[in-house]
């Protein structure tokens, strides 16, 4: 008797008529909208905005939420978010720089000698201190690359190098001094000027103040003169890094250095030119917010910036960037520079005491850690 042989293909190939067996690719797999919600890195920088847009909202006075009041919360938030939103990039990429408070010091030295000491026009002098800022930035990224060595601990030794240069570079150049004047009147006659300095939408506000859309004083001027021009550049940035980072190339290679260089690297990205550009970003966004603050005051000195590194790092941090790199997002850093600024100034508008902002800002923190860290194991199914 002919026996017949089955194959262990043929005992396990499916019958002609069998529906295709389902996609496993969970890159094909849908998902519900409130899941694409909870993987959002800016989830908790919204409600915490919320939260203590709450809490102020009961202890404050009402003039905190005015148009004037609203004003002067946003402007040190533009200041810090400016440098937040790059320092989210660069921890998007997997590195941190701690140096970033004392490049805000140390560029406004150089904007100084290029402006008042050297005389060079407004434009020529901002454009010589973003170089100067980019080369510093590009130093560090080169070190951190070449040495293999923690970015925090290669920009932690700059933030020290750079304050100290600004204390001996200040003295020197204005023989003894730690500070440095006389920005207002070398910038007054330059048409690049209102880019830098005072406010934006000026004739908007007198217009709505004078149609009483908005509050006014008593001689029929607007309340609030216009927007803080350091505002205009803070969400100009941030919607170029968000844009960057969500629809370019670029974007990708960002995500993809931070998450896993090695692979990344296999993958054929750049990883090292990646890192460079970062930390250059940085570098020049510390410099800018050194040129729209010493515009703003008039003058320079070397403690400007100072723990800018760290508050700027707290800002990504409650805005939804892991500490291990490869997940973040610029706008969440965006809410959390805006909550670091509602309560800075929000306090001086309670009965608190001031000094209760260090708790705030702690607490923040940690309360931020646990909750990405929760996120993070939640969407990796880490245990």
């Amino acid at each position: 008797m002919n026996t017949v042989q089955i194959t262990p293909e043929a005992s396990t190939a499916a019958p002609p008529n069998a529906p295709a067996p389902t996609s496993k690719d969970e890159r094909l797999r849908q998902t519900s909208f409130t899941v694409k919600l909870m993987r959002r890195p800016e989830l908790g920088a919204i409600g915490g905005l919320i939260l203590v847009v709450a809490f102020f909202a009961v202890t404050a006075s009402g003039s905190m939420f005015t148009l004037n009041g609203l004003m002067t919360i946003l402007n040190p938030s533009a200041q810090l978010g400016i440098i937040a939103v790059t320092a989210a990039l660069l921890m998007i990429g997997g590195e941190f720089d701690l140096s970033i408070g004392s490049m805000i010091a140390f560029a406004g030295l150089i904007f100084g000698i290029a402006l008042i000491q050297f005389h060079l026009p407004l434009g020529l002098a901002i454009l010589a201190t973003l170089v100067v800022a980019g080369l510093v930035g590009a130093l560090n990224g080169q070190i951190v690359i070449r040495t293999r060595l923690p970015s925090f601990i290669v920009t932690l030794a700059f933030l020290f190098i750079l304050r100290g240069l600004s204390l001996v570079g200040l003295k020197l150049a204005t023989g003894g001094s730690t500070q440095m004047r006389g920005f207002r009147a070398a910038s007054e006659n330059s048409v690049l000027t209102p880019l830098f300095s005072g406010n934006a939408f000026g004739g908007l506000f007198r217009w709505m103040a004078a149609h009483h859309i908005i509050e006014q004083l008593p001689d029929g001027s607007p309340a609030a003169p216009g927007v803080p021009i350091a505002v205009v550049w803070f969400v100009i940035i941030t919607a170029a890094i968000t844009w960057c980072l969500l629809r370019t190339k670029f974007g990708n290679w960002i995500f993809a250095s931070g998450g896993d260089a090695n692979a990344a690297r296999n993958s054929g990205v750049p990883v090292d030119g990646v890192k460079t550009i970062l930390f250059v970003l940085t570098a020049c966004s510390a410099a800018l917010v050194a040129v729209l603050t010493v515009m703003d005051a008039g003058s320079t000195d070397a403690m400007r910036g100072t723990q800018k590194e760290f508050q700027a790092v707290i800002a990504a941090v409650i805005g939804g960037c892991l500490l291990t790199g490869g997940y973040g997002s610029a706008i969440g850093a965006f809410f959390g520079s805006i909550i670091f600024g509602i309560v800075s100034i929000g306090l001086s508008y309670t009965n608190f005491d001031s000094d209760w902002f260090q708790v705030f800002l702690g607490a923040m923190l940690l309360i931020a850690v646990i909750f990405n860290n929760g996120l993070r194991r939640r969407i990796t199914g880490e245990r």
